[in-house]
């Protein structure tokens, strides 16, 4: 039946896609969006909830008697970046752009949804999830901490990423990590201003703050087992306006990034242990600000397994890749695999042919996968529901 479905709701999909292509939005302002989601769920003559996680939307399609449930979940927001497209959808508001397939995915789903209400062949719960605010501002821990999955309960439930740079339409499916977990920290430094040519009266953050940011490789090249994937790298570091002034202050920032999150504990510890010593060697005082973000992503057994047999069933063995390396780029869908047995999957997009990579400017979603991302969402429903 669904091969009687795709051929005429693969292309209203791809035209819906496009219409919020051109219309993104940011994270937690995801208005126009959610709106216009709910409505399509509501069309569907599902059970639709508003306002989870302020844009959030959640759909419930129950049928038979079983209390089996899964969750099925797309990101909706967009990023703050000028599109340099100028294809007929590209986007009308400055400054945003859907840069990251956000736009694919919600309208995927929406298809999905679209084809279990009519195909109505399983016994269970599906529940579609729309989540505000994957870019950096957490809107999965959002959903989680306003009880998600207390009001929403399942068994499991599963992501999306599309990939450019995977042969469209093939899936990579992995068990185990699948994501890094991302820190970020900032680090300001103060010493004592004073005249370039008489160093001995000042005390010098550039100084300090080189040796801090030679000292910080330390971290992953020596205090780290080398099986552990791990990233610290300092991407900012600003002092002084003048050639011949020492600053009084210089700001550090960066990253930390690994695949173990108890490894998150050791290098936070680590580097406020190299904190302490730059102070003692350089006679500075040391501010450190360490926030954590997004945990590591991780597939569990059972529903990585019913995913993949789904994908294979999908595209066929030749398109499923399962022992691709995990991205040590993060996603928050790890907030939801916390709680939940989860998987992830990532969509192949095509080629990434001039600059058409995740968060470029130049970035588009691939609409010839979207019959393929239907179909898999709307098989592994069943198949976890069968």
């Amino acid at each position: 039946m669904i091969d009687e479905i795709l051929p005429a709701l693969a292309p209203k999909i791809a035209k819906l896609r496009r219409d919020i292509h051109a219309h993104p939005e940011l994270a937690f302002d995801e208005n126009r969006t959610s709106a216009k989601v709910a409505d399509y769920l509501d069309g569907l003559g599902l059970e639709v909830h508003r306002g989870i996680a302020r844009t959030g939307v959640v759909a419930k399609l129950s049928l038979g008697s079983s209390k089996r449930a899964v969750g099925l979940r797309a990101d909706m927001d967009a990023l703050p970046l000028a599109e340099l497209n100028t294809f007929a959808h590209h986007s009308t508001l400055e400054g945003k752009m859907h840069a990251c397939g956000h736009d694919g995915h919600t309208a995927m789903l929406l298809g999905a949804a679209e084809v279990l209400s009519q195909m109505r062949n399983f016994d269970g719960t599906v529940y579609f999830i729309f989540q505000p605010a994957e870019e950096h501002e957490g809107g999965g821990r959002v959903m989680v901490e306003e009880g998600l999955f207390d009001r929403f309960p399942m068994d499991m439930v599963f992501g999306l990423h599309n990939w450019p740079g995977m042969r469209a339409g093939s899936f990579g499916v992995t068990e185990g990590p699948v994501m890094a977990g991302t820190d970020r920290f900032e680090i300001e430094i103060t010493g004592r201003g004073g005249h370039a040519a008489m160093p001995h009266q000042a005390v010098d953050v550039v100084l300090a703050g080189s040796a801090l940011v030679q000292a910080v490789q330390s971290l992953v090249s020596r205090n780290t087992d080398p099986l552990d994937a791990a990233v610290v790298s300092v991407t900012r570091f600003h002092a002084g306006h003048a050639d011949n002034v020492l600053p009084e202050t210089a700001v550090l920032g960066g990253t930390v990034r690994t695949l173990n999150g108890n490894l998150q504990d050791a290098l936070e510890e680590g580097l406020r242990r190299i904190c302490g010593g730059i102070e003692a060697t350089y006679q500075v005082s040391i501010d450190l600000s360490y926030q954590r973000g997004y945990p590591p992503t991780v597939n569990a057994a059972k529903p990585t397994a019913i995913a993949c047999e789904v994908a294979r069933h999908v595209v066929g063995d030749a398109q499923v890749m399962t022992q691709l390396p995990p991205s040590m780029g993060a996603e928050d869908f790890a907030y939801m695999a916390l709680v939940v047995p989860a998987c992830y999957v990532w969509l192949g997009n095509g080629p990434g042919e001039g600059g058409c990579m995740l968060h470029s400017p130049h970035y588009d979603f691939n609409d010839e996968i979207i019959a393929t991302g239907i179909r898999y969402w709307a098989e592994l429903a069943q198949r976890a529901l069968a």
